[in-house]
């Protein structure tokens, strides 16, 4: 047989090989409906104060699972509808959400005093806390967890607005970041995540 039918054959079988090798795999069937964000490397703890007064970082609800969204008080949708939904959430998981706590982030400590926060927070459900601290000190926690926000002059009564991030983190039992939320994700695939969660997923 000549060199080149050898050769040419030779080089198709490769091909042939790589082909295969690149061929679609079937995926792996993940166990969460949020974005998979094990492992990166910000996002890892927030030193605040809550409603009460009381120094709060992620150490403090060891155990459980905990879900953390940044927002403000004077938020005319995006804040009250996604812990509408988080209240949803909590009530959907029955027995188990005593082992989820919800922590609201202000992202406009000069307005959303504690007291404000108190009122505004607990009212969408008893279990959730506010948090807050100094504006360098909340704008650190932001940075960690790459939320942006920026104020806009409004004409209204309030001065201005917030525009900002509208994602949600969620922590499994152990402390580590593992999930991140959209806005308008609805209330089942948080649901469904945090079973998995404090199943050990």
């Amino acid at each position: 047989m000549p060199v080149s039918s050898v050769f040419q054959g030779f080089i198709g079988l490769m091909l042939s090989m790589l082909v295969a090798g690149c061929g679609p795999s079937a995926p792996s069937k993940s166990a969460f409906q949020g974005t998979d964000i094990t492992g990166v490397d910000w996002g890892k703890d927030f030193n605040l104060i809550d409603h009460t007064g009381q120094h709060r970082s992620l150490v403090d609800f060891h155990g459980k699972a905990v879900a953390i969204f940044f927002g403000y008080t004077h938020c005319p949708d995006v804040c009250p509808t996604t812990l509408g939904e988080m209240a949803q959430t909590l009530k959907q998981l029955g027995k188990d959400a005593d082992k989820v706590q919800v922590l609201f982030v202000t992202l406009d400590p000069a307005r959303d005093t504690p007291a404000l926060l108190a009122q505004y927070v607990p009212s969408f459900h008893p279990s959730f806390l506010g948090l807050t601290g100094t504006e360098d000190e909340v704008a650190l926690v932001a940075k960690s967890f790459k939320v942006f926000y920026q104020k806009q002059a409004s004409a209204s009564k309030m001065g201005y607005t917030l525009d900002h991030s509208a994602n949600t983190f969620l922590f499994d039992p152990q402390g580590r970041l593992r999930l991140m939320y959209g806005f308008g994700r609805g209330v089942a695939p948080m649901v469904n995540d945090i079973k998995q969660l404090l199943a050990g997923k």
